[in-house]
């Protein structure tokens, strides 16, 4: 497994080993103790699936405080999409950086988003699939989120974005937002 690392503390991507033989691929996805080597947290407390219809739609910037304060890994299975981390520990070196990352559907390539940060994606093919786990369980008492166009962020994104929830759409400013972590 090859480790790369990203321009937020903590975030990076894992390309798995690859073994392939006559009948196709294998690859060993997760491994409690690999990853406990690496430093990354246990995140098998659910597997989330999200399908996305349209090309240019974005999902996101999705985070959660205090004890519900979760770290992800994710992978996109069927597409390309354009991935989106924002790290928001104040005592981090990447405070408020965000970065982009294209991933295309490739079942040995996975992508860590650390507990603090925001994260969220951009279709850029019709019919984006990508599959997440997480370490901690959804607490709507202790979610919020970053709008895609915030001022405090100016994220670069490589195609344009037309659909977004109204949920993810209402978000306010992050300057003005009580329930940071």
């Amino acid at each position: 497994m090859e480790k790369i690392e990203l321009g937020v503390r903590d975030a990076a991507i894992f390309k798995l080993s690859r073994h392939t033989d006559n009948r196709g691929e294998f690859f060993k996805v997760w491994s409690r103790k690999k990853f406990k080597k690496l430093g990354i947290p246990p995140c098998d407390v659910a597997v989330n699936l999200s399908v996305t219809k349209r090309k240019g739609t974005f999902r996101g910037l999705h985070y959660q405080i205090g004890p519900y304060a979760e770290a992800k890994i994710l992978k996109c299975l069927k597409g390309t999409i354009f991935d989106v981390i924002i790290d928001l520990r104040k005592n981090s070196p990447t405070y408020k950086k965000w970065i982009g990352t294209e991933l295309k559907a490739d079942y040995g390539t996975l992508i860590y988003i650390p507990e603090g940060c925001a994260h969220g994606f951009l279709a850029l093919e019709d019919d984006s699939v990508v599959e997440y786990q997480v370490s901690q369980y959804h607490n709507t008492d202790f979610e919020s989120g970053i709008r895609f166009d915030d001022p405090d962020f100016n994220i670069q994104f490589p195609v344009e974005i037309d659909m977004v929830s109204d949920k993810d759409r209402s978000w306010p400013d992050f300057a003005t937002q009580t329930n940071k972590l």
